[in-house]
């Protein structure tokens, strides 16, 4: 049988859609602060997995570093991409500052631990160019 037919997993169904649809997000911490240590960091993955999960989503990828965090999420095209921002940013936020109280009164970013703004990127499939070409070779009805 021809690669066509055989499932891809990245794929997904719904009643009357089929998507797959990956956002490249980052979140930075307020003043670019290097707040996060491995555990911190850890821990956050853990949050916001369960926050993707909620929304019916998947985290594909986590990393960070001291002062932002880049994630890979499969996403359900009934989501709006800016909800599950702000759900998981909002639900971070609050479980890190209240797990860890000491280390963020020290570093001094007050009640706000990420940066009001955000990095967000669709990515995966052809590139633009491919698909623009695919487009336009589209045999128009007479």
């Amino acid at each position: 049988m021809s690669s066509r037919w055989e499932p891809d997993p990245d794929i997904r169904r719904g009643n009357h859609v089929i998507h797959n649809l990956h956002a490249h997000l980052v979140f930075v911490t307020k003043y670019r602060r290097e707040i996060s240590n491995s555990e911190m960091l850890t821990r956050c993955e853990a949050i916001m997995r369960d926050v993707c999960e909620s929304f019916g989503a998947q985290l594909r990828e986590f990393n960070g570093e001291g002062d932002h965090v880049r994630l890979l999420v499969h996403y359900p095209p009934k989501i709006a991409l800016f909800k599950l921002v702000n759900s998981l940013k909002g639900v971070s936020s609050r479980y890190l500052r209240a797990e860890y109280t000491g280390r963020m009164n020290r570093i001094g970013t007050g009640s706000v631990f990420w940066s009001p703004s955000y990095f967000a990127g669709s990515c995966g499939g052809a590139p633009l160019s491919i698909v623009k070409d695919y487009i336009d070779s589209q045999k128009r009805p007479a």
